[in-house]
């Protein structure tokens, strides 16, 4: 099992920053992939940015070029964050870490509001 806390989000105007964390706890040692998605009102969840372990990262394109995923290894929890830059107001949406792991099994964060204004 792996336990993922996110914090992060908020309120802001078009055009500023957010950074957004994942801590993962656990059962760390098996992860395959640490992705991020969104969903917006009224729409489908979506895969922001997707990380492999061994392998090269994968952005959206609504999101190339205004965000960074990174991550840092802990002796027993991985943090992961998420960099969003250029903000507009259809990046609007709940945000969520996602682990996948070797196994196939997945987990999810509980989500943080990303909110831009115009």
């Amino acid at each position: 099992q792996v336990q993922l806390v996110e914090s992060g989000g908020g309120l802001v105007q078009a055009g500023e920053s957010l950074r957004l964390s994942c801590t993962a706890s656990g059962n760390i040692f098996n992860i395959n992939t640490m992705n991020w998605y969104r969903q917006a009102p009224g729409k489908q969840r979506e895969l922001v940015v997707s990380l492999p372990r061994d392998g090269n990262t994968y952005y959206a394109e609504s999101m190339r070029g205004r965000s960074t995923i990174s991550t840092l290894d802990g002796k027993n929890t991985l943090t992961m964050w998420l960099q969003l830059n250029s903000l507009k107001p259809e990046d609007t949406a709940v945000y969520y870490c996602n682990i996948r792991d070797l196994y196939m099994s997945e987990y999810w964060g509980q989500g943080t509001q990303v909110t831009v204004s115009s």
